[in-house]
């Protein structure tokens, strides 16, 4: 099996109970929560935002061009379809499985992050082809989540991750919360390619998880509507380009990563950042395509294999290596947990890229305890 069958069976297998049931207004019938009573009503757009983000990049070659197979075009016809009677269902008041987009818990406005990041990503699929009263829908609730104040850390960029999309689609946004976010992210560079979460530094892997990846997205839109943010790309993606590189050196020759900080049951949403600068090719000098493809995969395999990662209805568990529901915080729930779905961003090159295309390559840990010779790391 190649690589990437290997990755697109993955990644389906993952997000497939999501969509299947949401694209038939049966998420919130169908799929389990494992969360404390209070958080239940928002683990539904957790799962979907998470799943959409994650597979948004392969959905858009459905308007491409693009080299697949036949059996993987099929699929894609069908999920793009699926994910866009997922969004109508989520965001239709008179659907079952119509979602809380903002409430007195700032949650939703994570996750209505996600699912805005997701249209960013994809948007021929998951905005142009949409039919007029499911674009109409989709602004309100997006504009909804307006009312909820981010926390002051890394909430600042789901809030404006929110307004690119609105400013994408054309609508009227907020400027000021666009370039908030940017600014003190800037002000919380700590060095080396990582930022602080919020004015403090935690030992975590949110750098990838949310602020480096949501930077990039946001930049990718407002840098032809805003000169001020456009000055900013070249130093967000030159220190994104450092994170990708400590990122994969993360990456043991077994395919196994540091367990650190909060968050570690997305699993390996650990690498979302990794994977997206392949996706936009803007992987460092030090990081080959084929070498990158080649440790994720590793980090894929080694994650999915472990017993008891799903359970019998096909729905994730949480935990890193299995089922290891301690390792989860209070905020942790079964949508959650579908940020793991970021990994597979890759997916959005066809098979003509160097990515996709290359023979494999052992990563940076594997050749140096295999004792080949290697170049040494340096500091930004």
């Amino acid at each position: 099996m190649t690589d990437r069958k290997y990755w697109l069976e993955t990644m389906l297998q993952i997000v497939d109970p999501v969509l299947k049931n949401l694209s038939q207004e049966k998420l919130k019938e169908k799929m389990p929560v494992a969360s404390s009573k209070e958080r239940v009503k928002y683990s539904y757009l957790e799962a979907f935002g998470r799943s959409l983000s994650g597979i948004a990049p392969w959905l858009e070659l459905n308007s491409k061009d693009a080299d697949l197979t036949d059996s993987e075009k099929e699929k894609l016809e069908e999920y793009s379809q699926m994910a866009r009677d997922s969004i109508r269902a989520a965001v239709d008041p008179d659907s079952a499985d119509y979602m809380v987009f903002n409430d007195q818990i700032r949650q939703p406005l994570v996750d209505t992050a996600f699912l805005a990041q997701a249209i960013i990503r994809a948007p021929q699929e998951l905005w142009h082809k949409l039919d007029s009263s499911t674009k109409e829908n989709l602004v309100r609730a997006l504009k909804s989540s307006r009312q909820i104040k981010p926390y002051y850390c890394n909430w600042l960029l789901f809030s404006a991750v929110v307004e690119a999309a609105l400013a994408f689609m054309g609508e009227d946004y907020d400027s000021v919360r666009i370039d908030y976010a940017l600014r003190e992210h800037q002000n919380w560079y700590l060095g080396d390619g990582v930022y602080g979460d919020g004015p403090e530094f935690h030992f975590d892997y949110y750098n990838s998880f949310v602020i480096q990846p949501m930077m990039l997205d946001i930049i990718k839109v407002m840098q032809d509507k805003d000169s001020e943010i456009a000055e900013m790309e070249a130093k967000i993606i030159t220190r994104a380009r450092r994170y990708g590189e400590i990122l994969e050196k993360m990456i043991a020759p077994d395919g196994t990563y540091p367990p650190l900080g909060r968050s570690i049951t997305y699993r390996f949403g650990v690498f979302q950042l990794l994977s997206q600068l392949a996706l936009i090719n803007q992987l460092p000098a030090s990081l080959n395509p084929a070498q990158v493809r080649t440790a994720l995969t590793a980090v894929i395999k080694k994650v999915m294999s472990a017993k008891n990662m799903f359970d019998q209805e096909g729905w994730l568990t949480i935990g890193l290596y299995g089922k290891q529901p301690d390792l989860g915080e209070e905020y942790i729930n079964t949508g959650s947990l579908y940020l793991a779905s970021e990994v597979f961003m890759p997916l959005g090159l066809d098979n003509n890229s160097e990515f996709w295309s290359t023979p494999a390559e052992d990563w940076s840990a594997k050749k140096i305890w295999s004792g080949e010779n290697a170049q040494a790391d340096h500091s930004l």
